[in-house]
């Protein structure tokens, strides 16, 4: 119920029992709600004690104090009542290998390889008279195909053929003259005979017999050299072949001994194949004089034209020196008609090509990864037991992907082909067979 508002508010009498206390009109508040008396402000009088506020401000204060020591208990409990953890050494799993069964074979040694097509033959096109060119054949082009004795150019032969003629004339007087002075010769021997020619006279015929018959040798060499200059107006192939490069065209002079174009031989082509000096002893490939007794056979590789194209070739010879700094021998690969129509595409000159060159026969074999190498030359053996044992082997070859086990390892045993960080003697393991041995053979 709301409480009657006063200007005055009139303290009780000290006879009653209550404090005296000064009073005077204040101003109040005025609210409906009886609590106004405690909310309100009240100038000049006392906090009435026990108002609900109050109570209110000292719940709020004992609230957090009440959360903490109820989650003290709540922990305390479930240490109390929770379950007991009894400590326990982990168990040791061995780690899991993959392993490789030995089994010696005999193989065939193979030397990979790489190098660029180069023609068998290349010359320079030179003619041998001068002149002005009148025709150039139609496949005197870079890239142009021809054959043997083709006609490749024609120069303006006109003063060639006066050439011959004059040569033909030259020879025909030097006949003459050669008549004459064996007439002559013969007249003044009758003559000597007789006693009637002095021997002044005998020997001045003997002379220009003599030397008739050599003009007529120098007239005969003129017409020959005549006869060949004006078969050399016409510019022959000199084997089948292809244009490399042309430098000439019809109305051009050219003069003897200038290069007018380059040209080479398309019956074989050679590929220049680089071989360290180590992988040499795999290779049957003599070092001195001659060829191989039983052809090397190699297999060339290149993509060409969006696909992959294989030709077949042998070595034929090695180069005559060994390059001091890289240590290796260049050996050439032969491959016959690389033209020709069964070859699609063809073995063009340029080409880089992969080789794979076939090698002597080893017999006892072990082909393993590269990965089951420990060091220089051990492996890791795993016995009956599936412990590890290292085991020092003797290795063929060694290159990046498969080692070949030439001594060490016995038929039936299991090599260990996984890459661990430490192995020691005697580790166990756990053994996974692999299947790599099969694969490689």
């Amino acid at each position: 119920m709301a409480l009657p508002l006063y200007d005055r508010i009139h303290a009780p009498h000290p006879h009653d029992g209550w404090p005296h206390i000064n009073t005077e009109i204040i101003p109040i508040r005025s609210d409906p709600e009886a609590s106004s008396l405690c909310d309100g402000w009240l100038i000049g009088l006392p906090r009435l004690a026990g108002c609900p506020g109050e109570r209110n401000l000292k719940q709020r204060r004992l609230t957090p104090v009440f959360i903490v020591v109820a989650g003290f208990l709540a922990a305390g409990l479930l240490l109390a009542t929770g379950p007991k953890v009894e400590p326990r050494a982990p168990e040791r799993v061995p780690p899991l290998v993959r392993t490789l069964r030995v089994e010696p074979e005999t193989i065939r040694l193979k030397v990979s390889t790489h190098g660029t097509v180069i023609p068998r033959t290349e010359s320079e096109l030179v003619p041998e008279v001068s002149g002005r060119v009148i025709w150039r054949s139609p496949e005197l082009v870079s890239g142009g195909f021809f054959d043997q004795d083709d006609v490749l150019l024609r120069v303006d032969p006109l003063d060639y053929e006066v050439a011959l003629e004059q040569a033909r004339a030259d020879v025909a007087r030097a006949r003459s003259e050669l008549s004459n002075a064996r007439r002559d010769d013969s007249r003044q021997r009758d003559l000597k005979a007789q006693g009637v020619a002095s021997d002044a006279q005998r020997e001045d015929a003997a002379n220009r017999l003599a030397v008739t018959e050599a003009s007529l040798r120098v007239a005969n060499a003129a017409l020959a050299r005549a006869q060949r200059d004006l078969e050399r107006t016409e510019i022959v192939a000199p084997y089948p072949g292809r244009v490399r490069t042309e430098r000439v065209d019809v109305g051009q002079f050219v003069a003897r001994g200038s290069p007018i174009a380059t040209l080479y031989a398309v019956d074989r082509a050679e590929v220049r194949l680089p071989v360290h000096d180590d992988e040499l002893a795999f290779l049957d490939i003599p070092m001195v004089r001659g060829q191989p007794e039983v052809p090397v056979p190699v297999l060339l590789r290149a993509r060409f034209a969006g696909g992959e194209h294989l030709w077949e070739g042998q070595i034929v010879r090695t180069e005559g020196e060994l390059d001091p700094q890289t240590r290796m021998v260049h050996v050439i690969a032969e491959v016959e008609e690389p033209y020709a129509s069964d070859h699609s595409p063809p073995l063009s000159v340029g080409l880089f090509v992969e080789a794979s060159i076939s090698g002597t026969e080893a017999e006892n074999i072990v082909i393993l990864p590269r990965s089951s190498l420990r060091g220089e030359q051990e492996v890791l053996v795993v016995d009956e037991e599936n412990r590890l044992r290292h085991r020092k082997v003797k290795l063929l070859r060694v290159d990046s992907e498969q080692i070949l086990v030439q001594e060490g390892l016995t038929s039936g045993e299991q090599v260990c082909v996984s890459a661990l960080e430490s192995a020691t003697e005697g580790m166990q393991v756990r053994v996974r067979p692999d299947e790599f041995g099969s694969e490689a053979s």
